[in-house]
């Protein structure tokens, strides 16, 4: 018997990898491992081959993500190579559109922190500010969104006396475009908050500028690891 073919018992592979026995059962129920023997007593019988599949996909996992490389995985096992390798090329698209958000946000630093970040004037606009619906348009959002940030406390616009209308003064469209550029690179409400209040504060853009150098480091550890887990997985399918 070679020592691809030499059989293991749950907990042997469990051993193994690090994983509790449970952990191996609920990875092959889920199509991670490839379908496991069975004794004559029904217990579960692995091999060299099953440990590989484990191994292969924590390595998917860093960067793809389980759900991901849970999916890939499974796509592999029931022979539908080119659906797993589809699913590496959707997560890569998808890291590059991230690139491509982050290089924007890097881009427009200066524009949005700096004094011109409000539109001009123009025909029309009420002498204290713009309406939900004009700022809406201006930076590329719906007003839905714009009272989501609200009620979030990222904006903070005026109000229109007499009516109660909301009033966006030329700070309030800057954060605006702030927290479009940074939703856009999937920053989260608690980190966006701070570059706000730096804005507000000092009308620097270091913070944001921090953000975005810190995305950036972690979209490249990102690449690492999507590099690391195709190479593993090229490994395991061969």
């Amino acid at each position: 018997m070679s020592n691809r073919e030499r059989r293991l018992r749950t907990v042997d592979l469990a051993r193994a990898v690090g994983l509790s026995t449970q952990q191996v059962r609920n990875y092959e129920d889920a199509g991670v491992l490839p379908p496991a023997g069975r004794t004559d007593a029904g217990y579960r019988v692995f091999d060299e081959r099953h440990r590989d599949a484990l191994l292969t996909y924590r390595a998917l996992r860093p960067g793809y993500g389980a759900v991901t490389a849970t999916r890939v995985m499974r796509a592999v096992h029931t022979g539908d190579v080119a659906g797993a390798l589809a699913l590496v090329d959707a997560a890569h698209a998808a890291l590059h559109e991230e690139r491509v958000a982050l290089r924007a946000a890097g881009e427009a630093l200066d524009a949005l922190a700096g004094r011109d970040a409000a539109p001009p004037p123009r025909p029309g606009d009420g002498p204290h500010g713009l309406r939900i619906g004009e700022v809406a348009a201006l930076v590329g959002v719906r007003t839905s969104a714009l009272r989501v940030w609200e009620a979030a406390g990222l904006l903070v616009p005026g109000r229109e006396h007499g009516t109660g209308y909301r009033v966006y003064g030329p700070a309030d469209v800057r954060d605006a475009r702030v927290v479009r550029t940074l939703r856009r690179s999937h920053h989260l409400f608690e980190q966006i908050r701070p570059v706000l209040e730096d804005l507000r504060r000092a009308g620097s853009s270091e913070a944001l500028r921090t953000a975005v150098e810190a995305r950036g480091r972690a979209l490249t550890a990102r690449a690492r690891s999507m590099l690391a887990g195709a190479g593993a997985l090229h490994a395991y399918m061969e």
